[in-house]
């Protein structure tokens, strides 16, 4: 389909999706792909016969980049140039390619540091080979070396770093610049396989969790990071979610402690219901710190560092790290109680993979996560 007679608007290009073909002036036409790709295309009439010339892809070029181009090459073809050859596009380098990779997925990244990550790891590892050869010319054998001295000692970063030069090859293959993606699955065929064992967080079994949590209280920690810990277990919460707890967050009329979106893992508000032990526990924090700022904090009124909880247990010779309660919870919910695989789910804050299940997954189960977690609270103390 092409729009007759109407030029095209910077929001109609960035929002169209259906595929086409969008004409502007001057000859300017945008092409949409069923694959959802914007390629800049211009017809003129040149030397007698109608040509057609490519000026690149959105968003790398903009409408109105695109309408200056365009212009220039009625120019010149009025003034009897040729457009062909008066622009004859340079073949960006990967190093190039990636900075402009990184700027079109920057928008819709977390946070910045994303972006480090992506220009560090490719950086350290990719550019040393890559970085000034053309995209262009990127073949397989230039991605195994860069992968194959690090794909066994460093596998997740070989890993992340196959993920990111195939980014950049799929960005120029949009462009129009190669064909193939030599990062792609088909490579994984030709690396060796690897043997790195997948190890989870050092965890206790259920009936050992009560006394870590007496010996805790038992040792010489300070009672900020005596109540953090035995609240960490109670909750079942991630170490970074207790330790920058704060008062506002919590309702003890309510009995509930409200983790803003942005401190949780999945970026999305959890509520979690407070058991009549930690209700205590808030209580006991409270009598220490007042009623504003962190439920839990450092002598020095900072937040308690990531490494305190772990330090602790580690000297107590807990075979187990703060994260590894939250499987000791999973486990001791499916064999000692009849608590549905969703509640378990939920009352970990966890996000529901299957799309189907998760469309009608709308409710949090707070209710039914009250009685697990009051549950878990007696099982604890009942076991110290």
């Amino acid at each position: 389909m092409a729009r007759h007679g109407i030029k095209l608007t910077a929001a109609f290009v960035r929002r169209i999706k259906t595929p086409g073909k969008y004409r502007d002036a001057h000859g300017l036409m945008l092409r949409v792909t069923s694959s959802g790709s914007k390629q800049w295309t211009q017809r003129i009439e040149f030397q007698g016969r109608r040509r057609e010339f490519g000026l690149g892809g959105y968003p790398i070029v903009s409408l109105a980049e695109a309408r200056e181009t365009a212009l220039d090459n009625r120019r010149l073809v009025r003034a009897g140039g040729d457009p062909s050859a008066a622009r004859r596009p340079t073949v960006p380098t990967f190093q190039d390619a990636t900075a402009k990779v990184i700027e079109i997925h920057r928008p819709n990244w977390k946070n910045s540091k994303h972006a480090a990550q992506w220009q560090t790891t490719l950086q350290q590892y990719a550019f040393p080979r890559l970085g000034r050869r053309r995209v262009d010319l990127v073949n397989t054998s230039d991605v195994m070396a860069v992968l194959l001295p690090i794909w066994n000692d460093k596998h997740e970063t070989a890993r992340r770093v196959r993920q990111r030069i195939g980014a950049v090859m799929q960005w120029a293959m949009a462009q129009g610049y190669r064909q193939d993606n030599p990062a792609g699955e088909a490579i994984i065929a030709a690396l060796p396989k690897n043997g790195a064992i997948h190890r989870h967080q050092k965890a206790l079994r259920h009936t050992e969790v009560g006394g870590a949590i007496a010996a805790v209280h038992q040792s010489g920690a300070t009672q900020a990071v005596k109540l953090a810990f035995e609240f960490l277990v109670l909750t079942a919460c991630r170490s970074g979610e207790v330790r920058l707890a704060r008062w506002e967050e919590v309702d003890l009329a309510a009995r509930v402690w409200t983790i803003p979106a942005e401190r949780m893992k999945a970026k999305r508000e959890h509520r979690v219901p407070l058991s009549a032990r930690s209700l205590q526990i808030l209580s006991e924090a409270r009598a220490v710190t007042g009623t504003s700022g962190l439920v839990f904090p450092s002598p020095t009124g900072r937040e308690l560092s990531d490494s305190t909880l772990s330090k602790l247990l580690r000297e107590l010779e807990v075979q187990a790290v703060p994260h590894g309660f939250r499987s000791s919870f999973r486990d001791w919910a499916a064999e000692c109680t009849d608590a549905p695989h969703a509640v378990m789910e939920a009352a970990l804050a966890h996000t529901i993979r299957n799309r189907v299940e998760a469309a009608y997954a709308r409710s949090d189960l707070f209710g039914r996560r009250q009685d697990l977690m009051q549950q878990w609270a007696d099982y604890l103390a009942s076991s110290h």
